[in-house]
């Protein structure tokens, strides 16, 4: 295709209403057709990633191939076009300032008085385009993170104005709205939409497609009058009912010819309908799926919706696969104890230690590991969780009772987890992190080598912390066995204990890398693992 498309999405009324999943279904429906698509997600706070947010501020953090630390939306992105994102993909205003604020330092900018307008938004617009320009997409469609008036936003929306400007019929702007329902008038309300779409016409664009957010379906003429107050054709107007999963949000569009009218808009031949046939056969073995598997996660952020969002998503593709519904039990790690982990997890088909950091919650996993270890249940530990398992082993098999990682105590006289020599002299909080996807060689024995059904692998990492190899020996002589390293470093990525069921731990991260059509084999072995054990 000669020229890339570039579509906008934006939000109004509320924040939380979709609009990754929006723009993600949308690319899926593009995608099917053939043209070769990708998202990107703009935030508008000042953190130059969220990489340092805790999660109950931003949710879960998400690791792009790359090693860069992202919104958790391009999870969703991924999930949906099965394809990898990068750095390039997550752009916040604080990158974009830091970016124009090194230049200016440098001189770049020949002594000019450096501003917002238009230096900001050049940059937010180089950001945008570089994607179609330097890696050839089809389409390129951006997520304006927050809402429409929000003042870190202005100049996100200011760019995407001069980028409809300039390029045209090659640009478009898809706003997602709420539209609620007054349960005591039994009305629907419209005007919030019309109060966001003129907040958006005030700063100089008019939408092209709107995209109506509701919990109930909308009649014909609250359609009709929306398009009209809002100078958009009928057509244009979509709504988005609330569905049993997200992964009904490309049906829900498709049927409603949102796709058809992204390519009539832009000048493209409309061609046939895709039949997305591998999506409709995994809705159709979630649907047609009877019986259960019972997993807990035992966590210290289970309170929050998106903390462990890729994980979640991660489970429920691998029950799907192996014909069962997910009966995902979340179990906060600071509630459980040696005295109460068999009343609360001996129900589970399986457990999943989850990651995280520091110390706190680290003794309920530590009592959550011995209870699975010593009852032979299924347990799947992931980064933190893995290291978790190494101390619990260290501390209850091997009698090092006071081992730990140098996370939680730095000294600590049996350190099986500790942080690399390389890596004590880095001084940014970022900077130590090994981030990004690296080689894994299996043992041809292993139970991840069974799932993968390969030697070598590649995995996403964010951790600074690592399996002591000094320590190896010992471990392996009592029955946990390294069964995966890194051909390079020689670090320990995946711990055994081949005696149990199914009792794996991995350093890495495999719910980054878990999608609708390509689940991660981990999960896939470790549900079946739980189904055999029921």
């Amino acid at each position: 295709m000669a020229d890339t498309k570039y579509i906008f999405v934006t939000g109004g009324v509320v924040s939380s209403l979709g609009k990754g999943i929006i723009s993600a279904s949308l690319g899926k429906l593009l995608q099917a057709r053939g043209y070769k698509v990708t998202i990107q997600k703009f935030d508008p706070y000042i953190n130059v990633d969220p990489g340092t947010l805790n999660p109950y501020e931003h949710g879960e953090c998400y690791v792009t191939v790359d090693g860069h630390e992202a919104d958790l939306d391009l999870g969703h992105y991924e999930r949906f076009l099965n394809v990898q994102t990068t750095r390039a993909n997550n752009i916040t205003s604080g990158r974009i300032y830091q970016n124009v604020i090194s230049k200016e330092r440098k001189g770049d900018y020949l002594g000019k008085t450096v501003q917002v307008v238009p230096h900001i938004t050049d940059e937010i617009k180089r950001n945008v385009k570089l994607l179609g320009t330097k890696y050839k997409y089809d389409f390129v469609i951006t997520e304006i993170g927050g809402t429409v008036g929000d003042i870190e936003s202005l100049p996100f929306i200011e760019s995407v104005r001069q980028l409809k400007w300039e390029l045209g019929k090659n640009c478009l702007n898809v706003h997602l709205t709420y539209v609620p329902y007054i349960a005591a008038a039994k009305e629907f309300k419209t005007k919030p939409t019309q109060h966001s779409v003129k907040q958006l016409q005030e700063l100089g664009i008019q939408p092209d497609i709107l995209v109506l957010r509701t919990e109930h379906t909308l009649k014909t003429d609250i359609l009709r009058k929306v398009a009209l107050f809002c100078n958009v054709a009928e057509e244009a107007v979509v709504q988005s009912v609330d569905v049993p999963t997200i992964y009904e949000v490309p049906l829900v569009l498709q049927r409603q010819g949102m796709d058809v009218t992204v390519l009539k808009k832009v000048g493209l031949e409309v061609g046939e309908t895709p039949d997305l046939k591998q999506w409709k056969e995994f809705l159709n073995k979630k649907n047609a799926a009877t019986e259960t598997v019972k997993i807990g996660l035992v966590g210290k952020y289970v309170e929050l919706q998106d903390a462990y969002k890729s994980i979640d998503e991660s489970l429920l593709h691998a029950a799907i696969y192996n014909d069962r519904k997910l009966d995902l039990h979340l179990f906060h790690s600071e509630k459980i104890t040696d005295e109460n982990a068999a009343s609360q997890l001996a129900d589970m088909d399986g457990i999943l230690i989850a990651p995280g950091f520091g110390q706190r919650g680290i003794e309920g996993k530590f009592s959550a590991i011995k209870f699975a270890r010593e009852n032979n249940k299924p347990l799947f530990g992931i980064c933190l969780g893995m290291q978790c398992m190494v101390i619990e082993f260290a501390r209850n098999v091997l009698g090092y009772s006071d081992a730990n990682s140098t996370e939680m105590e730095p000294n600590t006289p049996h350190k099986v987890i500790d942080m690399m020599e390389e890596q004590k002299t880095v001084i940014n909080l970022g900077g130590s992190m090994r981030l990004g996807a690296f080689d894994c060689v299996l043992k041809k024995d292993s139970k991840a080598f069974q799932a993968y059904g390969k030697e070598h692998i590649q995995e996403r990492h964010r951790h600074r912390f690592e399996f002591n190899n000094e320590y190896k020996g010992e471990f392996e002589a009592a029955g946990m066995k390294c069964v995966g390293t890194n051909p390079d470093t020689n670090l320990v990525e995946v711990v055994e204990i081949p005696d149990l069921k199914w009792f794996v731990g991995v350093q890495y991260h495999p719910e980054y890398n878990s999608t609708v059509v390509n689940p991660n084999p981990l999960f896939i072995s470790f549900i079946k693992a739980a189904i055999n054990n029921k």
